[in-house]
């Protein structure tokens, strides 16, 4: 029996976007925990965004082995710190990293503070190594983990072992340890809807965006959890989710059944936030006509990615503009909310910002997002841009900032970007829908809105991207 100690990091860039309004329970690490303890451990969780600083957890908790979770490229910096904070309180502690961006980018983590990274679907292998741990002969070599082999000068060397295990795992995980985010609940939101739940019926994607790294991960499959778990999710879960599909309603077969299943419970919710595609939408208006009546209210949060073919084409997106409009139109017609991003490339120019607006004009698009195109490690954009890169400063990678320099330069891009946010719900002609959104809420909900409004402000500000870019980068002589 081992105490282990479960980390998700702070989130150490929340200075644009709605980051501090859309702050989500670790849940990933709430699976890896339930096969844990099915296994008898001790665990903990420590959520850093909320929770006392570390190197106090680790000294009341005493853990053996600490997982810390990286899901975005952002969060490498405080991952790795929090690896140091661990070893520094006690260097014979093993310390693990685990997540999105270890898997597939794992040469930020080869670090003399870091004992292990895990390259699979952590709630299956981690078990497996904590046990491992104890029997010598097997912790040097185990499966989806890369191992630190080798001490010396400059970095550590690490082996990888394969893991070759092609089975449906995630079917035989046990609910997830919700419990022990007690402490946390009443932080988990997104924007007024407080608090909320995550939920996961699937994992993974088959698409091939050339700027996602989701269906890498997972090689373009999708992976099923089983029904009554999921079931069980729903049941014991608030009034609030956040469903974290990759590509929800697909598989197409396993959503409908899985409506049809919470129907027959009649299990229902007040609100759900969900990821999908419009295109899924247009082809399956049957699956929207299914879970309608699952909750009060279901937004959809959309990659609507570019505003032309041509665009969307040289994204890899296999969407059409043409589907783009008959996805809003059906989610519309069900009484679906849509809210959408758009990610604008630094190598747009005036045109293609002016093909977007028309766009959200027809479309009468309020609640959008923009993010910067980031070429993420481990997507074929990264490969493909990187020699173009100058900021590498991970705290930067947070689709706000731009990392090399814009084909109509800083200035004027951060303009144009700047426009795109005056344009949606945030600018000043759309004031309508935020009253009518005050209208239904309580006084602890306007409160958390009038912070977003004000926090919002910093995307309508050139110059506060300015101040963060880069230094202009000056040829030698």
């Amino acid at each position: 029996m081992k105490r282990i100690l479960l980390v998700r990091p702070r989130s150490p860039n929340e200075r644009f976007g709605l980051g501090p309004f859309f702050r989500v329970e670790p849940l990933g690490l709430e699976y890896v925990a339930a096969s844990l303890l099915a296994q008898g451990h001790i665990v903990r969780i420590i959520d850093e965004r909320f929770a006392a600083p570390l190197q106090r957890e680790v000294a009341q908790f005493q853990p053996h082995i600490v997982g810390i979770s990286c899901m975005h490229t952002v969060d490498i910096p405080t991952a790795l710190a929090a690896s140091v904070v661990v070893k520094q309180a006690n260097p014979d502690i093993t310390v693990v990293m685990g997540g999105h961006v270890v898997a597939l980018y794992p040469e930020p983590f080869f670090e003399p503070d870091v004992d292990a990274l895990c390259g699979v679907d952590g709630e299956v292998a981690f078990p497996q190594f904590v046990n491992a741990r104890q029997s010598p002969r097997l912790e040097q070599q185990q499966p989806g983990f890369w191992i630190r082999t080798q001490e010396g000068r400059g970095r550590p060397r690490f082996q990888y072992t394969p893991w070759g295990n092609g089975a449906d795992e995630l079917r035989v995980v046990p609910v997830p340890a919700r419990h022990l985010v007690d402490d946390y609940r009443s932080k988990y939101l997104c924007v007024q809807k407080q608090p909320v739940w995550a939920v996961e019926t699937a994992r993974g994607c088959p698409y091939r965006c050339s700027f996602c790294s989701t269906a890498l991960l997972h090689e373009r499959q999708h992976r099923v959890r089983a029904a009554e778990s999921v079931l069980t999710d729903f049941e014991t879960t608030g009034p609030n989710l956040f469903i974290v599909d990759d590509l929800f309603f697909s598989p197409t077969s396993a959503s409908a059944a899985l409506a049809k299943a919470l129907r027959a419970r009649d299990i229902r919710k007040s609100w759900m936030l969900v990821q999908t595609r419009l295109d899924t939408i247009a082809k399956h208006p049957e699956l929207l006509e299914q879970w309608r009546p699952v909750a009060g209210a279901i937004d959809l949060f959309c990659g609507f990615e570019a505003p032309t073919d041509e665009l969307l084409s040289g994204l890899n997106k296999d969407m059409t503009t043409d589907s783009i409009e008959e996805g809003v139109r059906v989610a519309r017609h069900y009484g679906y909310g849509v809210t959408g991003n758009f990610v604008i490339d630094p190598d747009w120019d005036e045109h293609d910002f002016e093909r977007l607006w028309a766009l959200v004009d027809r479309l009468k698009l309020t609640r959008l997002g923009y993010t910067v195109l980031t070429p993420l490690p481990g997507t074929p954009l990264f490969e493909q841009m990187k020699s173009r890169i100058v900021d590498w400063d991970w705290s930067k990678w947070d689709m706000h900032h731009v990392l090399y320099e814009p084909k109509l330069g800083r200035r004027r891009f951060f303009e144009m970007f700047v426009e795109c946010w005056r344009r949606n719900v945030l600018g000043a002609r759309h004031a309508g829908h935020w009253f009518r959104w005050v209208r239904g809420l309580t006084p602890a909900q306007m409160a958390v809105l009038a912070r977003v409004l004000w926090r919002t402000q910093r995307l309508l500000d050139v110059n506060a991207y300015l101040d963060e870019t880069f230094p202009l980068q000056v040829p030698a002589t």
